[in-house]
């Protein structure tokens, strides 16, 4: 009778257990056991030329959620990338709840050339070319395969980016609202929060063009909220050069993320982030001429209306306009290269809650 009794708990122990472990993930028809990880090279042909997107999978031994992250959506933002090498090995599928797909390098001609924001391919920029197009061109095949195959996976995703070639900009976290979507946004929101950057902003989407059902999404983690999952990205480093502490800070921001998503659990004791200060407003400063901008002002910098942020010569050195901040606030971008064209941004103040 005593053993009767001992194995009624011990079946619901095992029931118990079997309803929570992982089982294998499939990814481009190959198997990922549970609690490991598996790297992929997908190919992206087109009649006129050939790349690949790097991806690593990692599953969990623990059934959860799944969390799609892209790096290299510009690839000479550095940073980001840099960071996914890192979470390679940071990341470990043996304490992991859930899948993490993560893009390692979503721009690889964009990467390879050394070309800012567009693919020296099709002159294409990947962030500007989502959903994409089964039969498009090569940034139009990327963008495709990653909504199809990463985005309409995901239960959440981050894009992780920094300040590209000319950028000097400051580190922060951003998330997408919608009043239509409190429970998507509110997700997003308490991502970004979680990642533990001093700024965070506010991708306020109400009323934007690109989020009505006719429209393109444009942006990587605006396909994924356009879709209903929370999205939140990241900026993190600039100018387009490879720095250390952004790099660390990116990848320790994705554990943190993971860790609020109870993904993966961080070492350690446990600490609450603290509440960003939050941009709801941004301020964007046009150029208007060809020349050299001269900047006075670094990202990070508070200015205040009519304060010089800096002046633009042409090529002899006979100054052409100078340029002013448009209200009070973080200067959160300024042009750090001499090069500008009529048609660019010099400088994008945030207005701070």
């Amino acid at each position: 009778m005593m053993r009767r009794f001992l194995w009624v708990p011990l079946m619901l122990l095992l029931l118990s257990g079997s309803v929570t472990a992982q089982s294998s993930f499939h990814f481009q028809e190959k198997e990922v056991r549970p609690g490991t990880r598996q790297h992929f090279m997908i190919p992206i042909i087109t009649a006129q030329d050939t790349t690949c997107i790097p991806i690593t999978v990692f599953n969990g031994i623990k059934d959860g959620k799944t969390l799609g992250i892209t790096a290299g959506v510009h690839g000479y933002e550095y940073s980001p990338i840099l960071a996914g090498q890192q979470l390679i090995k940071s990341i470990d599928p043996q304490k992991l709840t859930g899948v993490i797909i993560l893009v390692q390098v979503a721009g690889m001609e964009s990467f390879l050339g050394r070309s800012p924001f567009i693919s020296p391919i099709d002159k294409k920029n990947l962030n500007r070319s989502f959903p994409g197009s089964a039969n498009g061109t090569n940034t139009e095949k990327i963008a495709h395969f990653i909504t199809e195959h990463i985005i309409t996976r995901s239960d959440y995703f981050l894009d992780m980016h920094s300040g590209d070639a000319p950028e000097d900009l400051i580190h922060y976290s951003a998330y997408y609202s919608n009043k239509d979507m409190p429970e998507t946004s509110s997700i997003g929101k308490e991502m970004a929060i979680a990642m533990g950057y001093d700024y965070m902003v506010n991708f306020n989407t109400n009323g934007k063009e690109y989020m009505r059902k006719d429209k393109n999404s444009l942006y990587c983690s605006a396909e994924a909220f356009k879709r209903g999952i929370p999205a939140a990205d990241i900026e993190c480093g600039g100018s387009g050069i490879v720095e250390p502490a952004a790099v660390n800070k990116i990848e320790k921001s994705v554990l943190n993320m993971l860790a609020y998503l109870k993904m993966q659990e961080l070492p350690g004791k446990k600490k609450a982030a603290a509440v960003p200060a939050t941009i709801e407003e941004r301020i964007y400063i046009p150029s208007g001429h060809t020349g050299i901008f001269y900047a006075l002002k670094k990202a990070g910098d508070r200015v205040t209306r009519g304060m010089k942020l800096g002046y633009i010569t042409d090529f002899f050195g006979n100054t052409i306009k100078d340029i002013y901040a448009e209200n009070d606030g973080l200067l959160m971008l300024i042009i750090s290269t001499p090069a500008v064209n009529p048609q660019e941004d010099v400088a994008v103040i945030g207005k701070i809650n």
